[in-house]
């Protein structure tokens, strides 16, 4: 048996350009709180909720005595044709915070699971309703759904799809919502472009409705750069899936528990979806884990329509894992008993003031706001693009804050514990690294 001398060769990172990490690698080795330690031994400001995940902090130590606890009584337990208690409380405490209807869920271990789950359902409900010529899918283009087949052939950023071949037969796409004439700088929703929406119509007379079996869209796109939905826009996708039978899948992996101000963007935002999908926040991250919320009639047509036996031949072995379920359940009594979803919608005016300060600094092209979320967008270096960015990622992490790069944007979405004086501190770091990046 051969071993390498380079503790970092065998890792095949995610999403990560490997040559320059290896070379020059910046690690995290301990978080508390709003803060992470590097290597090195300096704090790092988290400006970004690890991966928009970390909602109520670092290392809660309620969560961490249920996962233990969990750990010392019930390491693993099926939920095939078996379940456990803690997982059934947990279904029924999400299904409590979801938007009315929507109260039977799925668990999975990730994001990209949730989508797939999504999608299917989906597929499934059409075919119990006695509509099985509905099987195409619809996405956005710019649209993330994670990394499974499902979730990339509905999805719209290209290099998460070119190489990976044609994806789902009959997938497509409606037109995305950036840099809409007149919505620059725009506080919350931009005021223009409500009518992209009918875009879903045009592959309507395009397909046929008997063909479409449901349409995906992140409320606000975040890992494709923080763009919020236009005033109407998502009023009026509801508005056309209603009109032909094709059932809205509202992507929250990212806006679930607390991000803009409430359980659920859904929620906060006064449209409800016909299937949810989250994961990250449910757990605080500190155990991968996915649901999906599904409107009651949609559950039980699929459940009715089987006469005995298995209804749904779909899950994951690990869905509804004992820790998973008890970080869940102890990540919901820490935002309840914190009121942490309120707070951000309390902070957000403070942070949407804080983030537009930057307006005027040097490659500043765009700053876009809603909740607790914050995406500054850079001008592309000529000919290299996205260079600026990511050069502006390594700068802020060597300044003690992190924050995401993606494209040419920098996102920022804290942990809902955020202090106002910590606000202040990542903007100003933000604007001192704008003053000397080429």
């Amino acid at each position: 048996m051969h071993r390498e001398n380079d503790p970092l060769a065998a890792f095949w990172m995610p999403f990560t350009a490997n040559k320059a990490y290896k070379t020059n690698p910046r690690q995290l080795v301990s978080a508390s709180g709003m803060y992470y330690q590097s290597a090195d031994g300096r704090q790092i400001l988290d400006g970004t909720a690890g991966l928009w995940c970390c909602n109520a902090g670092h290392c809660r130590p309620e969560i961490a005595e249920a996962i233990a606890q969990t750990a010392r009584t019930l390491d693993f337990a099926p939920t095939f044709q078996l379940g456990h208690p803690l997982v059934f409380e947990l279904a029924s405490r999400v299904a409590a915070l979801m938007p009315d209807g929507l109260d039977r869920i799925f668990f999975t271990n990730s994001g990209s699971e949730s989508v797939d789950t999504a999608l299917k359902i989906a597929l499934a409900v059409q075919r119990a309703r006695g509509q099985g010529s509905r099987t195409r899918l619809i996405g956005r283009e710019r649209g993330y759904h994670g990394t499974g087949f499902g979730g990339i052939s509905v999805g719209g950023i290209g290099n998460n799809r070119r190489a990976f071949g044609p994806g789902l037969p009959g997938a497509d796409h409606i037109r995305h919502t950036h840099g809409v004439p007149g919505n620059a700088f725009a506080r919350g929703f931009p005021p223009q472009g409500a009518e992209l929406a009918d875009d879903l119509q045009r592959l309507v007379d395009l397909h046929g409705a008997e063909t479409i079996a449901a349409v995906i869209v992140e409320p606000m796109a975040g890992s494709t750069g923080v763009l919020i939905p236009p005033v109407g826009y998502l009023q009026r996708l509801r508005e056309i899936c209603d009109r032909h039978g094709i059932l809205l899948i509202f992507d929250e992996v990212i806006t679930a528990f607390g991000r803009v101000g409430a359980a659920t963007a859904a929620e906060a935002w006064g449209v409800t979806p016909d299937i949810l999908t989250m994961a990250k926040g449910l757990t605080n991250a500190a155990v991968p884990m996915g649901a999906v919320a599904v409107k009651r009639d949609l559950h039980d047509a699929v459940i009715d329509s089987v006469p005995g036996g298995i209804e749904l031949f779909h899950g994951y072995t690990y869905s509804g894992h004992p820790l998973a379920s008890a970080a869940g359940l102890a990540t919901l009594d820490l935002y309840a008993r914190d009121g942490l979803f309120d707070r951000a919608a309390d902070l957000a005016a403070y942070w949407d003031e804080a983030a537009h300060s930057l307006k005027g600094r040097r490659h500043v092209i765009d700053i876009r706001t809603i909740g607790l979320v914050a995406g500054i967008e850079l001008e592309p270096r000529p000919g290299a693009p996205t260079a600026r960015a990511t050069e502006l990622f390594h700068a802020c992490f060597d300044d003690g804050l992190l924050v995401r790069a993606t494209g040419d944007i920098i996102a920022l979405s804290p942990p809902l514990i955020v202090e106002k004086v910590q606000i202040d501190q990542m903007f100003a770091k933000l604007g001192d690294v704008l003053a000397v990046i080429d």
